[in-house]
């Protein structure tokens, strides 16, 4: 089987991750909206189960799945999604059906391209209302504020597509395409008309991230609202990647180099 229920290899930290991520307080998700997913030593992924609310999941609300079958899923054009549904499946354990979240192919990804310890996908409202409307490839094109800069980077956006193959597809391909130019994962892929994908090297650093993309979003709402956006400038924002101070601030706060 590519997913199996194995609740022993699910972290406290992944656990405290979800939770977190889905108290309802911080608007990210409502509901069994939501997924976060560890790496394991061997490259297989602990991924949240398919309606398992984010605030209340235990460890037998996560199932382990294989990353290349998916990835070879993904990009056999003839694969469809009831072939990624049978392959999510890991079975009916204490009279529950466990299968990976449909949005797992998001999380295989980025495992594929290029491994990290933590990915978190949320649907915060804020983010959301500018992802749905007018604005969205563009809302995050230019910085705002510094410690966006330093701790989100360079988001990448994917246009809305189904959740499911449909999605994984685009995002892998979008993911690809991303590292190819820039030799490294983004911190945030922005979902159109659907959310945020979190990337980091940490439980925390996910976390941070996602909260700063929300600020973000926040901002500009409120920007546009009196007016517009003023960018701070690619030129303003070059020299702090460039910065020893800043470098170590942004592996502190996002876990990244």
């Amino acid at each position: 089987m590519v997913t199996i229920w194995q609740p022993e290899l699910v972290t406290d930290d992944l656990v405290a991750l979800t939770h977190s991520l889905g108290e309802p307080a911080k608007d990210l998700v409502i509901l069994a909206e939501g997924n976060t997913s560890q790496r394991l030593a061997d490259g297989r992924i602990v991924v949240k189960a398919s309606g398992a609310y984010m605030s209340a999941v235990t460890r037998d609300d996560f199932v382990v799945t294989d990353v290349q079958p998916l990835i070879d899923l993904m990009d056999d054009a003839t694969s469809t999604q009831e072939d990624l549904t049978e392959m999510l499946d890991a079975g009916e354990h204490t009279g529950t059906r466990r299968r990976a979240s449909i949005e797992t192919l998001v999380h295989v990804a980025v495992q594929s391209v290029q491994p990290t310890a933590y990915v978190a996908h949320t649907h915060p409202t804020s983010v959301l209302g500018l992802l749905a409307s007018v604005h969205a490839e563009s809302a995050f094109a230019q910085w705002v504020y510094s410690d966006e800069a330093v701790v989100i980077g360079t988001p990448l956006f994917v246009p809305y597509a189904a959740p499911g193959i449909a999605l994984g597809r685009l995002f892998l391909q979008r993911l690809r395409d991303y590292v190819a130019t820039r030799g490294e994962l983004p911190s945030v892929v922005l979902l159109g008309n659907h959310g945020i994908v979190a990337i980091g090297g940490s439980a925390e650093a996910v976390e941070a991230i996602t909260l700063m993309t929300v600020k973000g979003a926040r901002t500009r709402v409120q920007a546009l609202s009196i007016g517009g956006v003023i960018g701070l400038g690619d030129d303003t924002v070059a020299h702090y990647f460039e910065r020893t101070d800043m470098a170590e601030r942004r592996k502190n706060l996002a876990g990244t180099a």
